[in-house]
Protein backbone atom coordinates (compact mmCIF):
# COMPACT_ATOMS: atom_id res chain seq x y z
CA UNK A 1 0.00 0.00 0.00
CA UNK A 2 1.04 3.16 -0.71
CA UNK A 3 2.25 5.65 2.22
CA UNK A 4 0.29 8.57 2.55
CA UNK A 5 1.58 12.42 1.90
CA UNK A 6 3.84 13.54 4.56
CA UNK A 7 2.81 16.92 5.46
CA UNK A 8 5.81 18.71 7.98
CA UNK A 9 3.41 21.21 9.91
CA UNK A 10 6.38 23.71 10.12
CA UNK A 11 7.58 26.74 8.28
CA UNK A 12 11.21 26.00 9.55
CA UNK A 13 13.96 25.62 7.36
CA UNK A 14 15.78 23.81 9.88
CA UNK A 15 13.39 21.22 10.54
CA UNK A 16 13.03 20.93 6.87
CA UNK A 17 16.26 20.66 5.80
CA UNK A 18 16.53 17.51 8.84
CA UNK A 19 13.63 15.64 7.46
CA UNK A 20 14.90 16.05 4.08
CA UNK A 21 18.11 13.82 5.20
CA UNK A 22 15.52 10.75 5.91
CA UNK A 23 15.41 11.15 2.17
CA UNK A 24 11.92 11.69 2.35
CA UNK A 25 9.20 13.23 -0.22
CA UNK A 26 6.82 15.93 1.94
CA UNK A 27 5.27 19.31 1.80
CA UNK A 28 5.37 21.64 4.16
CA UNK A 29 2.07 23.76 6.31
CA UNK A 30 2.40 26.16 9.01
CA UNK A 31 0.43 24.69 12.02
CA UNK A 32 -1.79 28.10 12.69
CA UNK A 33 -1.85 27.73 16.26
CA UNK A 34 -0.10 29.81 19.03
CA UNK A 35 2.03 27.69 21.09
CA UNK A 36 0.59 26.92 25.25
CA UNK A 37 3.63 27.75 27.64
CA UNK A 38 2.19 26.89 31.72
CA UNK A 39 4.15 26.81 34.02
CA UNK A 40 2.50 23.71 36.10
CA UNK A 41 3.34 21.49 33.54
CA UNK A 42 6.43 19.90 32.39
CA UNK A 43 8.26 20.40 29.81
CA UNK A 44 7.28 17.20 28.22
CA UNK A 45 3.96 17.66 28.42
CA UNK A 46 3.71 21.09 27.36
CA UNK A 47 5.70 20.08 24.20
CA UNK A 48 3.88 16.90 23.35
CA UNK A 49 0.61 19.34 23.97
CA UNK A 50 2.18 21.96 21.36
CA UNK A 51 3.03 19.37 18.95
CA UNK A 52 -0.62 17.81 19.04
CA UNK A 53 -2.16 21.18 18.68
CA UNK A 54 0.16 21.64 15.65
CA UNK A 55 -0.56 18.76 13.57
CA UNK A 56 -4.09 19.15 14.51
CA UNK A 57 -4.18 22.03 13.03
CA UNK A 58 -2.95 20.98 9.59
CA UNK A 59 -4.83 17.67 9.36
CA UNK A 60 -7.80 19.49 9.23
CA UNK A 61 -6.67 21.07 5.98
CA UNK A 62 -5.34 17.63 4.70
CA UNK A 63 -6.89 14.68 6.58
CA UNK A 64 -5.78 11.66 4.18
CA UNK A 65 -2.35 12.76 4.91
CA UNK A 66 0.28 12.38 7.41
CA UNK A 67 1.00 15.09 9.18
CA UNK A 68 4.09 15.54 11.16
CA UNK A 69 4.57 18.73 13.99
CA UNK A 70 6.74 19.42 16.54
CA UNK A 71 7.67 21.13 19.40
CA UNK A 72 11.34 22.02 21.42
CA UNK A 73 11.27 23.27 24.50
CA UNK A 74 14.32 24.57 27.05
CA UNK A 75 13.80 23.04 30.59
CA UNK A 76 16.72 24.18 33.80
CA UNK A 77 14.98 22.37 36.40
CA UNK A 78 11.06 23.09 36.62
CA UNK A 79 11.91 26.67 34.73
CA UNK A 80 10.60 26.32 31.41
CA UNK A 81 12.40 28.41 28.32
CA UNK A 82 10.51 29.07 25.00
CA UNK A 83 10.81 31.29 22.35
CA UNK A 84 12.52 34.95 23.99
CA UNK A 85 9.83 37.45 22.91
CA UNK A 86 12.89 40.38 22.54
CA UNK A 87 16.62 40.83 22.44
CA UNK A 88 16.41 41.21 26.20
CA UNK A 89 14.72 38.41 26.64
CA UNK A 90 17.32 36.36 25.10
CA UNK A 91 20.28 38.02 27.21
CA UNK A 92 18.37 36.85 30.53
CA UNK A 93 17.54 33.80 28.80
CA UNK A 94 21.26 33.05 27.80
CA UNK A 95 22.45 34.36 31.36
CA UNK A 96 20.07 31.88 32.86
CA UNK A 97 21.76 28.91 31.19
CA UNK A 98 25.29 29.95 31.57
CA UNK A 99 27.35 27.22 33.29
CA UNK A 100 24.65 25.29 33.95
CA UNK A 101 23.54 21.98 32.35
CA UNK A 102 19.47 22.04 31.13
CA UNK A 103 17.25 19.66 29.09
CA UNK A 104 16.19 19.94 25.87
CA UNK A 105 12.85 18.15 24.80
CA UNK A 106 11.87 17.89 21.22
CA UNK A 107 7.97 16.38 21.26
CA UNK A 108 6.89 14.33 17.85
CA UNK A 109 2.81 14.38 17.23
CA UNK A 110 1.55 11.95 14.02
CA UNK A 111 -1.22 12.04 12.88
CA UNK A 112 -3.73 10.51 10.11
CA UNK A 113 -7.23 12.10 10.79
CA UNK A 114 -8.60 10.29 8.09
CA UNK A 115 -7.76 6.66 9.72
CA UNK A 116 -7.90 7.98 13.29
CA UNK A 117 -4.63 7.23 13.62
CA UNK A 118 -2.38 9.15 16.55
CA UNK A 119 1.29 8.70 17.47
CA UNK A 120 3.35 10.83 20.10
CA UNK A 121 6.47 10.98 21.62
CA UNK A 122 9.07 13.12 22.74
CA UNK A 123 13.18 12.92 23.11
CA UNK A 124 15.12 14.99 25.33
CA UNK A 125 19.16 16.16 25.33
CA UNK A 126 20.93 17.31 28.45
CA UNK A 127 22.91 20.33 27.45
CA UNK A 128 25.69 21.91 29.41
CA UNK A 129 26.12 25.77 28.96
CA UNK A 130 30.08 26.99 29.27
CA UNK A 131 30.53 29.95 31.64
CA UNK A 132 29.44 33.00 30.08
CA UNK A 133 30.29 36.46 31.01
CA UNK A 134 28.05 39.61 29.43
CA UNK A 135 30.49 39.55 26.70
CA UNK A 136 30.32 36.56 24.89
CA UNK A 137 26.34 36.66 25.55
CA UNK A 138 26.08 40.24 23.44
CA UNK A 139 28.79 38.83 21.65
CA UNK A 140 26.35 35.54 20.55
CA UNK A 141 23.47 37.43 20.16
CA UNK A 142 24.88 39.67 17.36
CA UNK A 143 25.31 36.47 15.41
CA UNK A 144 22.23 34.80 15.45
CA UNK A 145 18.32 35.54 15.42
CA UNK A 146 17.36 34.38 18.60
CA UNK A 147 14.06 35.21 18.66
CA UNK A 148 13.03 32.02 16.67
CA UNK A 149 14.83 29.45 18.66
CA UNK A 150 13.76 28.12 21.95
CA UNK A 151 16.10 29.09 25.04
CA UNK A 152 17.74 31.83 22.48
CA UNK A 153 19.86 29.56 20.74
CA UNK A 154 20.71 27.29 18.30
CA UNK A 155 23.36 24.63 18.45
CA UNK A 156 23.61 24.20 14.50
CA UNK A 157 24.44 28.45 15.03
CA UNK A 158 28.13 28.95 16.76
CA UNK A 159 26.72 26.84 18.84
CA UNK A 160 30.30 25.62 20.19
CA UNK A 161 30.87 29.46 21.78
CA UNK A 162 28.02 28.43 24.55
CA UNK A 163 27.49 24.91 24.58
CA UNK A 164 30.55 22.87 26.75
CA UNK A 165 28.95 19.25 25.95
CA UNK A 166 25.64 17.45 25.39
CA UNK A 167 24.21 14.23 26.17
CA UNK A 168 21.81 13.12 23.78
CA UNK A 169 20.74 13.79 20.34
CA UNK A 170 22.12 16.47 18.48
CA UNK A 171 19.26 16.55 15.81
CA UNK A 172 16.55 16.74 19.03
CA UNK A 173 18.85 19.92 19.79
CA UNK A 174 17.86 21.43 16.24
CA UNK A 175 14.53 20.16 16.14
CA UNK A 176 13.85 16.58 15.11
CA UNK A 177 15.11 13.63 16.97
CA UNK A 178 16.16 11.77 13.93
CA UNK A 179 17.09 8.57 15.25
CA UNK A 180 13.46 7.93 16.64
CA UNK A 181 11.78 9.82 14.02
CA UNK A 182 13.12 7.24 11.52
CA UNK A 183 12.12 4.30 13.38
CA UNK A 184 8.68 5.38 14.30
CA UNK A 185 8.25 6.48 10.87
CA UNK A 186 9.05 2.89 9.59
CA UNK A 187 7.40 0.94 12.10
CA UNK A 188 4.65 2.82 13.34
CA UNK A 189 3.57 4.68 9.78
CA UNK A 190 5.31 1.88 7.00
CA UNK A 191 7.83 4.58 5.65
CA UNK A 192 11.06 3.53 3.33
CA UNK A 193 13.40 5.86 5.66
CA UNK A 194 17.06 6.71 4.32
CA UNK A 195 19.25 6.63 7.63
CA UNK A 196 22.62 7.73 7.59
CA UNK A 197 24.07 5.97 10.42
CA UNK A 198 26.97 8.69 10.52
CA UNK A 199 23.88 11.08 12.07
CA UNK A 200 23.69 9.58 15.19
CA UNK A 201 27.67 10.47 15.61
CA UNK A 202 26.86 14.07 15.62
CA UNK A 203 26.51 14.55 19.24
CA UNK A 204 30.13 13.09 19.88
CA UNK A 205 31.67 15.04 16.76
CA UNK A 206 30.28 18.22 18.28
CA UNK A 207 31.38 17.59 21.68
CA UNK A 208 34.82 17.20 19.98
CA UNK A 209 34.53 20.26 18.34
CA UNK A 210 33.38 22.15 21.25
CA UNK A 211 36.37 20.60 23.24
CA UNK A 212 38.65 22.35 20.95
CA UNK A 213 36.78 25.47 20.53
CA UNK A 214 37.42 26.36 24.38
CA UNK A 215 40.97 26.65 23.61
CA UNK A 216 40.28 29.62 20.89
CA UNK A 217 40.06 33.28 21.97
Amino acid sequence: MKPPLLILASTSPRRADLLRQLGLDFQTAPGDVSELHEEQLSARELAQINAYRKARSVAKQYPDALVLAADTLVSLETELFGKPESLEAAYLMLERLQGRTHEVVTAICLLNLRNRRQRIFSESTEVTFRPLDAVKIRRYLTQVNPLDKAGAYAIQEHGEQLIEKIVGSYTNVVGLPLERLAAELRTWAGMTVVWNPALAAAAAKFNAASQSAQFLP
